[in-house]
């Protein structure tokens, strides 16, 4: 997507213990075509404190995002997939979203500091998995079910032996 959305009905809502604020800043930063659209924070007085409502736009997609508590918390059953074209890009996110406090996961797979899933894939990968033969796509998941920081040529090399 390179257009900021105007009209999408459907939009993550995601649950933030005080830190929406700060995770709007980064996200925000980190994509072209993104920016914070709407902040509103919680009135003194209210019982919670933060962001009572922000909307941002990353790249297009419409993300809302609250303040409430402890009360939930991420996990990885939602994570949103960011499709790299090259390493370059792999590794700006990559590097971005572990810094401060993130934590590497298996198969480009992270948590960001604020304990969002994020999946971030060169789009090499997902071409041979639309695209590719079987038997080399078995070996290229083989060597990616291995990494942790997808490395693209380490998956074409896995791809074309």
């Amino acid at each position: 997507m390179s257009t900021v959305a105007t009209n999408q009905k459907i939009v993550p809502f995601l649950w933030f213990n005080g830190k929406a604020e700060e995770a709007m800043k980064l996200y925000t930063s980190l994509f072209a075509n993104s920016k914070i659209e709407a902040l509103k924070k919680w009135d003194e007085g209210s019982g919670f404190h933060g962001v009572m409502v922000g909307t941002i736009v990353l790249d297009g997609l419409r993300v809302n995002m609250f303040d409430a508590g402890p009360d939930f918390t991420f996990n990885e059953s939602f994570s949103f997939f960011v499709t790299c074209k090259d390493q370059e890009e792999v590794d700006k996110y990559w590097n971005a979203l572990t810094r401060d406090g993130g934590a590497e996961s298996q198969c480009g797979w992270l948590k960001d500091k604020f304990g969002f899933s994020w999946q971030i894939v060169p789009a090499f990968m997902i071409d041979k998995i639309n695209n590719g033969e079987p038997k080399r796509l078995g070996q290229l998941m083989q060597t990616m079910m291995k990494m942790r920081k997808l490395i693209v040529a380490d998956l074409e090399a896995a791809y074309n032996k």
